[in-house]
């Protein structure tokens, strides 16, 4: 397909396909896909080789959010029975943490519920990833506590935090219809105070909100244009209790273009499979690892993952291996620093508009299979609770 030949050279010279092209991966069919897994696979190799970077959860404080983000089961007014609790104390929080190190996890984020940190939080943090890096050697910390407030960043990378994570979710143009309580511009504003704190940004998207190819397309663009170091890729979760309940639009074969497209437009950054992939990728979650090169282990923030254990078979099985302490996850040109000269599409030559290919023709729709309630489980064990992680 001359489409997906002319996506793996732009991609292997960082050049921004245009954005007939990204639409066009996401209205593949389904006899393209294992094409256009090959297709997005060369490019994740030439960037990433077989490595898969193992990131691990723990939620600081759970659920009581003033935010009406309608995705979120810690959300203001959220119905989901899920785990509540205040701050865990950085004793605590290294403990869990030790866990998922001790699963294979390189990178430890550390979550929050909550508009944004106070500076007491931000010195309560600090404190905690203090805790984590002396008990863990070469463990790398992100920390994600919402919208931040000037020099906060700044506090943070002088506490030793590697990364600020802080997502954009869905396109600017429906992002009101998720969330009323703050703005669009209000997270581009802390992605960029991550990047101006010489934080490693970490920024992506969820998929499965209802939203168009089109809203796909314009968030990952943006995303670019940020050039964060990391992009997770979350497929919603459909907790009950929440506004979103009741969308189940995913199937593992639209999961897969989706990433396909990420790694398309973003190909030199690490693509992360985030919440979700056990519920909408299934039994397909393998093929995935040939787009993305970074996954979480084990569970996340209030709902069960997969078995951490299993999570490190499905890696072997796939003939892949889990990125190492002593292994740099970015390639050169991006830890070199010549990545964040505020030009947004690094590596990009000419403005990702040449070398256009022709789209085919849309497919036809694909309705998702039945909502898969079974797989979603509120998350009981683990940090706030006194029984075992799942790492």
């Amino acid at each position: 397909m001359d489409l997906l030949n002319t996506l793996v050279d732009k991609g292997l010279r960082r050049e921004l396909p245009t954005r007939e092209e990204a639409l066009a991966v996401l209205a593949t069919s389904d006899d393209d896909l294992l094409d256009v897994v090959a297709a997005a696979g060369k490019v994740r190799r030439h960037w990433f080789g077989r490595r898969v970077k193992l990131n691990y959860l723990v939620n600081l404080k759970s659920g009581l959010c003033p935010e009406d983000c309608s995705y979120c089961s810690q959300r203001l007014g959220s119905q989901a029975g899920i785990l509540k609790y205040t701050w865990l104390k950085p004793g605590q929080a290294s403990d869990a943490a030790a866990a998922g190190v001790a699963g294979g996890a390189k990178r430890v984020c550390l979550v929050a519920s909550g508009r944004g940190p106070t500076d007491r939080d931000v010195d309560r943090v600090s404190e905690t990833i203090k805790a984590i890096k002396d008990n863990n050697e070469g463990v790398e910390v992100c920390a994600c506590l919402g919208l931040l407030s000037d020099g906060q960043a700044e506090r943070l990378r002088e506490a030793g935090a590697d990364a600020y994570n802080h997502n954009l979710n869905t396109s600017e143009a429906t992002y009101g219809e998720i969330t009323t309580t703050h703005t669009y511009a209000d997270r581009v504003d802390t992605v960029e105070k991550a990047h101006a704190a010489g934080l490693s940004a970490c920024s992506g998207l969820i998929a499965g909100m209802g939203e168009s190819d089109e809203d796909l397309v314009d968030v990952v663009y943006a995303l670019r244009e940020l050039d964060p170091d990391s992009v997770p890729v979350n497929f919603l979760i459909p907790v009950e209790g929440t506004p979103l309940a009741k969308e189940w639009n995913l199937t593992p074969q639209r999961c897969l273009r989706i990433l396909a497209m990420v790694r398309f437009v973003c190909p030199d950054v690490e693509v992360r499979i985030a919440g979700g992939r056990e519920v909408h990728l299934r039994s397909m979650q393998p093929l995935a690892l040939h787009l993305a090169n970074s996954i979480f282990l084990g569970d996340y923030l209030t709902t069960e993952g997969q078995a951490g254990k299993a999570d490190l078979e499905m890696i072997a099985d796939a003939g892949f291996e889990v990125e190492g302490t002593d292994q740099v996850t970015l390639p050169e040109h991006r830890t070199a620093g010549g990545c964040h000269d505020g030009g947004g599409a690094c590596g990009s030559d000419g403005g990702g508009v040449c070398g256009s290919a022709a789209a085919p023709e849309a497919a036809e729709p694909r309705i998702a299979a039945e909502p898969r309630t079974d797989l979603v489980a509120v998350r009981r064990r683990g940090a706030g609770t006194d029984l075992a992680p799942n790492a």
